[in-house]
């Protein structure tokens, strides 16, 4: 008995320490598990984070490359969304994001209204930084738009008033106004509109009296939305603008001919796809000419010119950035093409300034400087000439920082710049705009050597380009390609658009067959391989033809 005791207590021992053993594995195990729990629980928080902290980056990268005028666009189409006394207190678009964000309408995950937005203001280089493109924009606004159709249509109509426009229905409008109002843009004018319950979205009647006095091509857009309103309640609205109200605020084009009816790329015998695509995108403003138009040399014969009369011709900037930092390479040759678009520009009567090496924050300075100067009161144009390495839409500075076209374009605005308003600006640029290619000796590409990681979409020069009239943007070559320079003779497009300035003025020809001329000089071009190429591409919202007055002096290349 005594011995079956002791063996069972014995058993009972072992039993308990295996059940002790067990257990403490169990404990041991759920420990690892808790463990593990909270170290996947720690990483997630960290991916969160990442995630949250890339989406903001991206947000400031967009605010950057936004003016004063895009931050105002801005806060109008949001206006249905925000709380309008919100609104008032904005003074940039990380202020609106923020806003965005409180109301749940913009978040790491879904960031379509954001794009839709950049998409409607036709900043559609932007579009890129949230992963999307022109076209994935255009497919989802079906379902996921929020910008209703009216405040599109009350947004594309203070694209196309101009600022004779403006002081009209400000004049018409002047007892519904108070009085303590001295300046109003057209978006202002509009908002208070609204404040005071004069126009709503289901009242435009107001809106139509006003346009039928200052401009009929006004009135169009209104009733494209009220027709719209009536039969497709729900469907997206895309307004179709006419060609003769477009001319007023500057109709994008992009051109081979003056000749040419059809909106279509200069590149079409470099990429046919790059070509086609640009042409769509141009199609999308849907432009419907009057039948008056369709005889275009005869119109050509009837259009006006810019008035080249006055006491001063214009400034011309040259700002040639030859030497940079770190990484980029010393741009030889590009000094010849600085002093020969100093001696063309100044046989042409204007007063050239030159400007070597300058940093990102120096070129913006530089523009801020000259957007001021009251001097273009008395001249009749302004011209920019930009050599340097560049991206796609963006030029670099000294530093190696990129500096937005775009930008640098609209410190010269009307309202940016009121001297020039309803003057001719016409800015060259000469950089690369794409993918890096490897060159012969004597030729270089104007463009970063160290291989980029990945290749920015295609931003055509019309995304580049202010929406508003009176600009050209001369560009060296179509987005996505490299642009060429002789170490010894300077690069092709500027020695070619400073050959046909030469040849070409003194027959009293405009500034766009001298371009088209630039295009087939530079078209023909080769290296001396024969295996590289390079087309450039203009773009503009000129009203008018724009002639130089022929100089009594010969050109610089028969002075020697």
């Amino acid at each position: 008995m005594v011995g079956r005791t002791k063996r069972r207590t014995s058993r009972e021992k072992k039993i308990w320490r295996r059940n002790k053993a067990s257990i403490l594995e169990g404990e041991r195990r759920k420990q690892e598990k808790r463990e593990k729990g909270s170290r996947e629980t720690v990483g997630s928080s960290n991916m969160e984070v990442d995630v949250s902290l890339k989406f903001r980056q991206q947000l400031l990268l967009i605010d950057e490359n936004l003016v004063a005028e895009d931050v105002a666009a801005l806060k109008f189409l949001c206006t249905d969304l925000l709380p309008f006394k919100k609104l008032e207190s904005v003074k940039s678009a990380v202020d609106i994001f923020e806003l965005l964000m409180a109301e749940e309408y913009l978040n790491e995950e879904d960031t379509f209204l954001l794009a839709e937005l950049l998409y409607r203001m036709k900043c559609h280089s932007l579009l890129r930084k949230l992963g999307y493109t022109k076209e994935k924009v255009q497919e989802c606004l079906h379902e996921k738009g929020r910008v209703s159709p009216y405040r599109q249509m009350l947004y594309e109509l203070s694209e196309n008033i101009t600022n004779e426009m403006l002081k009209d229905i400000i004049f018409l409008l002047q007892k519904c106004l108070p009085k303590r109002r001295i300046t109003l843009s057209a978006l202002e004018l509009l908002i208070l509109l609204e404040k005071q319950g004069l126009l709503t979205e289901n009242n435009v009647q107001m809106l139509e009296e006003v346009c039928m006095n200052v401009s009929p091509d006004l009135l169009e857009t209104v009733h494209c939305y009220k027709r719209a309103k009536v039969s497709l309640p729900q469907q997206e609205n895309t307004l179709p603008v006419k060609e003769s109200s477009l001319s007023h605020t500057g109709d994008i084009r992009v051109f081979t001919s003056p000749q040419e009816t059809s909106i279509k790329s200069v590149s079409s015998n470099i990429n046919d796809n790059k070509a086609a695509s640009l042409t769509h995108g141009f199609s999308e403003m849907n432009l419907e000419l009057p039948r008056e138009f369709s005889n275009v040399e005869n119109e050509s014969k009837k259009m006006t010119s810019y008035k080249m009369d006055g006491p001063h011709r214009g400034f011309c900037l040259v700002i040639n950035n030859v030497n940079f930092d770190r990484s980029l390479q010393e741009r030889k040759g590009s000094c010849k093409d600085a002093g020969e678009l100093e001696r063309v520009f100044t046989w042409l009567g204007l007063d050239v300034r030159t400007y070597t090496d300058l940093t990102s924050w120096e070129i913006k300075d530089l523009m801020r400087t000259w957007q001021h100067l009251p001097d273009h009161k008395d001249r009749d144009c302004f011209i920019c000439c930009i050599l340097s390495h560049g991206e796609s839409g963006a030029i670099y500075g000294t530093d190696e920082e990129l500096v937005s076209i775009r930008m640098i374009m609209s410190h010269f605005t009307a309202k940016q710049c009121p001297q020039l308003a309803e003057k001719p600006k016409l800015f060259f640029i000469q950089a690369c705009q794409g993918k890096e290619i490897q060159c012969p000796v004597y030729v270089e590409p104007d463009a970063r050597i160290p291989d980029l990681s990945s290749m920015q979409q295609s931003v055509s020069p019309s995304e580049s380009i202010p929406e508003e009239a009176d600009f050209l943007l001369g560009m060296a070559t179509i987005d996505g390609y490299v642009s060429f320079r002789h170490i010894q003779q300077g690069a092709w497009y500027i020695q070619a658009l400073c050959s046909k300035l030469q040849l070409l003025v003194p027959r009293g020809e405009d500034i766009l067959s001298i371009l088209t001329e630039v295009n087939e000089d530079v078209g023909r071009r080769v290296d001396r391989l024969g295996t590289k190429k390079q087309m450039p591409q203009p773009a503009y919202t000129l009203r008018r033809k724009f002639i130089f007055p022929i100089p009594g002096d010969p050109p610089p290349s028969q002075q020697h």
